[in-house]
């Protein structure tokens, strides 16, 4: 394979990894953004258990997505990271601080000392999920380069459209979250998560929206993919996908809140899984079509608005290197995720968690 193979495969590794950890640790990240909605101690515990036995597997793909940056692609390293400093090291603080809060929280002996560990929780997840949304932005609306190095300010990851971003993640997190609890959750606990879902499903497409009509004009490269003949006819599915998603998504909330009103008769489990479950996997559709429209205007461009996958590549050696070691590793990852997953899965109940 050429180089310029290699740095492809390698690029769609990376946009795999980090995809995977969107959506695995944004429904984690998503439960603490709605503790402050949902009350009481034990439907907090039933909430945080629902993600206890998978969150530290979740940050995984974190670390191979930067990992792989790193080690493919080292000029886009250089580049980002200096631009992002900031709001990636207050996402990395506010990531170790929600941890330390996960666990602390089991282990209080006071209800006072128990609602800080949960506003800790909570603020962690907001914080590291609102500096993501920030990168995110940061990093599409261009940065600047010159002689291969970042020639931009301190501040410049700071704009509207990051601070806009850095919210749209919060609704896109807290309706993963909220479509989660609904899957895992039973009772009024889930009666209340689904309502949640609902407004937070509102908001959501609201803000890809608002970020969908903005992004076209951030780059000419962007307006060109999204309104130039025939390149439009790439990216015309992706926006009447979100609509139907979004339909089926609150049509299926509407038969799972439905369902459990009636309560006639017995369910076979699997079925009420397939059930409940079903939201949730309509808002991991809308998040990969979110980011399968950011991909469209973004390639090939590793940087925006100058540097390419193929110029940011390491030296074909290096690339091939680690493409031997990741085709030994992902499928293991993948192999023991997904086994976790469907080893933990089935409702949680009051006194029944699994921490």
């Amino acid at each position: 394979m050429s180089a310029e193979t290699i740095a492809t495969v390698w690029a769609l590794l990376i946009a795999t990894a980090v995809f995977l950890y969107v959506c695995l640790d944004g429904f984690d990240l998503g439960v603490g953004i709605l503790f402050p909605w949902i009350h009481g101690r034990e439907d907090r515990d039933i909430s945080v258990n629902t993600t206890a036995p998978v969150w530290d597997g979740n940050e995984t793909w974190l670390v191979l997505g930067g990992a792989g940056l790193f080690a493919v692609f080292p000029l886009a390293y250089a580049t980002i990271m200096p631009a992002l400093y900031m709001p990636i090291i207050i996402m990395l603080l506010a990531l170790i601080f929600r941890g330390v809060a996960f666990e602390m929280r089991f282990r209080t002996e006071t209800l006072k000392q128990t609602m800080w560990w949960d506003r800790s929780f909570s603020g962690g997840s907001y914080v590291a999920t609102f500096a993501q949304g920030i990168a995110l932005g940061a990093l599409v609306q261009g940065i600047e380069v010159e002689e291969r190095a970042y020639a931009g300010g301190w501040w410049d990851w700071l704009s509207p459209f990051s601070v806009l971003t850095g919210v749209a993640l919060l609704a896109g997190y807290g309706l993963l979250g909220a479509c989660w609890l609904v899957w895992k959750t039973e009772g009024e606990l889930q009666d209340q998560v689904r309502a949640l879902a609902r407004r937070l499903g509102v908001l959501t497409l609201l803000f890809i929206a608002a970020v969908s009509l903005i992004m076209p004009f951030l780059q000419p490269g962007f307006r060109a993919r999204w309104f130039d003949f025939p390149l439009i006819l790439l990216a015309l599915p992706v926006p009447v996908l979100v609509v139907f998603l979004a339909w089926r998504m609150f049509r299926a909330l509407e038969e799972s809140g439905h369902a459990a009103r009636a309560r006639t008769e017995p369910v076979p489990p699997r079925q009420v899984l397939w059930r409940d479950g079903l939201p949730f996997l309509c808002a991991l559709g809308l998040f990969f079509l979110s980011y399968t429209g950011l991909g469209i205007s973004m390639w090939p461009m590793m940087v925006p608005p100058e540097i390419t996958i193929w110029d940011a590549a390491a030296p074909r050696s290096t690339q091939l290197f680690m493409l031997v070691g990741a085709a030994v590793l992902i499928p293991i990852i993948l192999a023991y995720t997904g086994y976790v997953y469907w080893l933990f899965r089935g409702k949680v109940q009051a006194g029944q968690g699994y921490h």
